[in-house]
C-alpha cells in the first residue's frame, strides 16, 4: 500500500510554484483569477494589512497568466474547472512582476538603489529579449540600459514601460504588470524624511507604466494603504481599488472559517478550533469574516510538534507596531483615552475613516491615526453606519495584546519620567499607610489608560493592575520584588523584601467584577492566609510582614492592611 506524506505548512513561502511543487498545503484562492478578469480595470489596487496573502496571490497571478506557464500547477484547483477561461487566458500574456517589499532603507540613495535592483532583476529574468530577432538594435540597447546598476533617472522612470513595450514587440501581445507592496518605500521614506524625493520617483515610474502605456493589458498592485491619488496616482483614470471595506474579492486575502476548519482537520487539530478563532479570527473584509493566515499557519505548525503550545502573537512580531505606540502617546485627551479603553474592553466605537491618505498625513491628527489603524489591521469594522463612518473594534485576542503591551510600556515610561508619585506610593506601603497608598494608586488609575477586557476571566483582568504595581515598584531598585512565584501553598501576586529593614510585604490583587471593593479586599486577605504566602518571606529572614489586599474596579481601588502583620514572628 502506497504511503501518502503529509503536506508541509507554508510558513513564509510566498512563491506559488514552490507551494504547488514542493509538497506544501495550499488554501485555494484561484477563483480570484476569474473575478479579476470579470471586473478588472486597467489599474487594479488591492489594499490589505501585512501577512494576509498579498504576495502569494500575486505569485499565483504571474504563474497563471505568463507565457510558458506550467499548467499542471493549477490541476485540481478551482480555476481549472473553468476550461473556457483557462483556454483563453492561461499562459497567454507576457508578465512583468516586481516587488517593492525589500526596498525600504534609511536614506533615499539606498532605497533608490534597491528599486533599481528590483527592476534589474526582473529585466534579467526576461533576458531572452537581448537576443530577440523581433527587436531592432536601438530597442535592444534600451533593454541593456535596464541591466545597469547605475541607471539614470530617465531610464528608471521609464523602466517598466520600456520592458512592457519590448515584451509586446517580442510576443505581439500586450503586457500584464504586477507590482507587489507598492507603498513600502513610501512608508520608510516618510519615517526617515525623504518622502518628497520618493514620491517623485514612484509617481514617475507609475505615470510611465500605468498611465499612458499602450503596451499595458492591465496591472495589479498590492499594498497596505490606499495612498492618496494626488500623491502618486496623478492623472490615472479611476484606478479600480479593492480595500478592506469592499465586498469584491473579500475572501481572497485571509482564511475564511471553512478553510480554517478544513486545515485543522487535515492536521488532526480540530480540537484547537476555538482557541485559534479567539486569537486569530475577527477581521471583516467587505462582508467576509476572515482569519489572519500567517497566524493560523504559524500556530498550526507549533501545535503539530507540541499540543501544549500556547497561542502567540505571530502577526505582531513581524512589525514594530509603531503606529499603536504613537497613537497611545497621542491619547492624552480624555475622549481618545476613553475610546481606547472601550476598544480594549471589547466594545465598539464609531469613527470617520479616511481611506485615502498621504504618508505625511498619517500622524497629522488623531483622526487620521484611527484611519491608519483600521486599514493596517489593528482595528476592523463591525458594520458601516453612514457613508465614511464605521463601527470599529479590535479584531481578536492577539491584537488586543498588542494594545495592552503598548499601553503598559507607555505607563512604565511615564513612571520613569515622574518618579516622585511612585516613591510616595512605595513609602506608603513600607510605612503601613494603606489610605495614602490607596490615594496614590487611585491617581495612577485615573491617569492611565485602563485595560479591562469584558470577555476576560477575572485573573486576566487582575493582570493589568498587577502590571501597574510592578511598574511603580520598579523605582525602588534596592527592593527585591518577586512576581507570581510559588510560595507556600499557591502563587502569590507580589512579594517584596526590604532586606536592610528585614521587612516583607505581600500584595494580593483582586478585580471586583460586581464593583464591591470591600468584599474583594476580604477575599484577597483570606487568600493570603489560606495559601500561606508569607512563608517565603519569613524563611528569607523578614522579621516584619505587611499584608495588603488590593481590590480594583475600573478606575477605583481599595487597599486594606492586615494590622497584625506588623508583629514579628516571635510575638
Amino acid at each position: 500500500m502506497e504511503m501518502t506524506h503529509q503536506l508541509k505548512l507554508p510558513v513564509g513561502i510566498e512563491n506559488f510554484k514552490d507551494i504547488r511543487t514542493d509538497g506544501y498545503y495550499y488554501v485555494d484562492k484561484t477563483s480570484m483569477i476569474r473575478d479579476l478578469l470579470n471586473s478588472r480595470g486597467l489599474v487594479n489596487l488591492f489594499t490589505r494589512p501585512r501577512r494576509f496573502g498579498k504576495s502569494l496571490n500575486m505569485s499565483m497571478l504571474k504563474s497563471f497568466f505568463e507565457i510558458g506557464c506550467e499548467r499542471e500547477l493549477f490541476d485540481g484547483l478551482n480555476i481549472s474547472m473553468d476550461h473556457t477561461l483557462c483556454e483563453q487566458f492561461m499562459g497567454r500574456f507576457p508578465v512583468i512582476s516586481i516587488s517593492l517589499k525589500g526596498t525600504e532603507a534609511e536614506n533615499f540613495s539606498t532605497s533608490r538603489g534597491l528599486i533599481v535592483r528590483a527592476v534589474k532583476e526582473e529585466a534579467e529574468r526576461l533576458f531572452f529579449l537581448s537576443e530577440s530577432s523581433r527587436l531592432i538594435e536601438s530597442e535592444r540597447e534600451s533593454y541593456f540600459q535596464l541591466l545597469d546598476n547605475e541607471m539614470n533617472d530617465e531610464t528608471l522612470y521609464r523602466s517598466l514601460r520600456t520592458l512592457s513595450r519590448l515584451l509586446q514587440k517580442h510576443y505581439g501581445k500586450k503586457t500584464i504588470i504586477l507590482i507587489d507592496e507598492y507603498d513600502v518605500p513610501l512608508a520608510k521614506a516618510n519615517e526617515n524624511n525623504f518622502y518628497n524625493q520618493m514620491v517623485i520617483l514612484i509617481r514617475n515610474i507609475f505615470d510611465q507604466a500605468l498611465k499612458t502605456n499602450d503596451s499595458l493589458y492591465f496591472s495589479v498592485l498590492t499594498g497596505c494603504l490606499r495612498v492618496s491619488k494626488e500623491s502618486i496616482f496623478t492623472g490615472l483614470n479611476n484606478p479600480n481599488v479593492m480595500s478592506v471595506t469592499d465586498a469584491e474579492f473579500d475572501e481572497y486575502f485571509g482564511f475564511n472559517d471553512s478553510e480554517v476548519r478544513k486545515l485543522l482537520a487535515y492536521y488532526g487539530l480540530s480540537g484547537f478550533y476555538d482557541v485559534i478563532k479567539e486569537w486569530y479570527d475577527g477581521y471583516l473584509f467587505g462582508k467576509a469574516r476572515v482569519y489572519c493566515p500567517w497566524d493560523v499557519i504559524c500556530h498550526v505548525r507549533k501545535l503539530c510538534t507540541d499540543k501544549d503550545a500556547p497561542p502567540e502573537n505571530y502577526w505582531s512580531n513581524t512589525s514594530s507596531n509603531d503606529i499603536v505606540r504613537r497613537f497611545i502617546q497621542k491619547s492624552e485627551n480624555g475622549s481618545t483615552k476613553r475610546e481606547i479603553e472601550n476598544l480594549v474592553a471589547g466594545e465598539v466605537i464609531q469613527k470617520e475613516i479616511r481611506q485615502e491618505l498621504t504618508y505625511r498625513d498619517m500622524y497629522a491628527s488623531t483622526e487620521n491615526i484611527w484611519s491608519v489603524l483600521f486599514m493596517t489591521g489593528y482595528l476592523t469594522q463591525r458594520g458601516r453606519r453612514d457613508g465614511s463612518r464605521f463601527s470599529l473594534a479590535i479584531p481578536n485576542r492577539e491584537i488586543r495584546t498588542i494594545f495592552t503591551t503598548q499601553i503598559m510600556d507607555y505607563f512604565r515610561e511615564n513612571v520613569a519620567k515622574d518618579g516622585n508619585r511612585a516613591i510616595r506610593f512605595c513609602d506608603a506601603l513600607k510605612n503601613g499607610q494603606s489610605e495614602d497608598a490607596e490615594t496614590q494608586f487611585t491617581a495612577y488609575l485615573r491617569k492611565t489608560i485602563s485595560i479591562r477586557d469584558t470577555s476576560a476571566r477575572s485573573g486576566m483582568k487582575e493582570s493589568f493592575f498587577h502590571g501597574i504595581l510592578l511598574g511603580i515598584l520598579s523605582v525602588k531598585e534596592a527592593w527585591v520584588v518577586i512576581s507570581n512565584r510559588e510560595s507556600g501553598d499557591g502563587f502569590s501576586d507580589i512579594l517584596i523584601e526590604i532586606e536592610d529593614e528585614a521587612l516583607g510585604i505581600v500584595l494580593e490583587v483582586k478585580y471586583a467584577d460586581n464593583g464591591n471593593l470591600e468584599e474583594s479586599c476580604r477575599k484577597a486577605m483570606q487568600q493570603i492566609e489560606n495559601m500561606r504566602y508569607v512563608e517565603e518571606l519569613r524563611n528569607n529572614g523578614m522579621e516584619h510582614i505587611l499584608k495588603y489586599g488590593i481590590a480594583c474596579y475600573k478606575k477605583r481601588c481599595r487597599i486594606v492592611l492586615d494590622e497584625e502583620s506588623q508583629l514579628s514572628d516571635d510575638d
